[in-house]
């Protein structure tokens, strides 16, 4: 997705999963992050409203109290999830200290669950969450764990696109697919293919 210039707050969610979409708050990868989304605190909150992990009221009221928050924890935990969905790709074990990472968060998240009864229903949700800067950790943390605890991990993918990285879930039949997005990377490798063979084709 290095071609798209969104903000936080307009991303693309393509991921399938809450978790792979706070992966993907880059602009793209190669060996390192390639435009970073998370520029400070407010843009990690403009893009949980996004995702709809928070409400208007929630947005609000923890950019007010968290303008100069640092966000080194949100981005521990984002690079740490990646590592471990690579290697999964890879098949490969994750690293034990990126377990710990995802452990840590998942810990603190359950710390603030609690059931309660709706309508006849039995449901989960937070307390505590209208103080807390880290909120929004607490849904992604949970959704690593239910991805990598009951997911179908076959089916994570990495986008084929040159510099991109974006993580996916492919629940296409025949689990071809292979970018992100077919408008932005998908578009562009058909490009680059298609200057290669006027390339050959004009030498030849």
């Amino acid at each position: 997705m290095k071609a798209s210039h969104s903000s936080a707050a307009k991303m693309r969610l393509i991921g399938g999963h809450l978790c792979l979409d706070f992966v993907n708050t880059v602009g793209g990868r190669n060996t390192l992050v390639q435009g970073d989304k998370l520029g400070d605190y407010s843009d990690l909150v403009k893009w949980s409203r996004h995702a709809d992990i928070i409400t208007g009221a929630e947005a609000r009221r923890l950019i007010e109290k968290g303008m100069q928050s640092p966000i080194e924890a949100e981005t521990v935990l984002r690079e740490a999830l990646y590592r471990i969905c690579k290697a999964i790709i890879a098949g490969r074990a994750p690293r034990s200290g990126d377990l710990e990472t995802a452990n840590h968060e998942l810990l603190e998240a359950r710390s603030h669950e609690r059931l309660t009864h709706v309508e006849n229903r039995f449901t989960w949700e937070w307390i505590g969450g209208g103080v807390a800067l880290d909120r929004m950790l607490w849904s992604i943390a949970h959704s690593a764990g239910e991805l990598l605890a009951t997911g179908d991990l076959s089916r994570l993918r990495e986008c084929g696109g040159e510099e991109c990285g974006w993580l996916f879930e492919d629940t296409s039949r025949n689990r071809s697919r292979q970018w992100c997005h077919m408008q932005d990377c998908g578009n562009l490798a058909k490009v680059r293919r298609f200057r290669i063979r006027l390339r050959r084709a004009s030498k030849g």
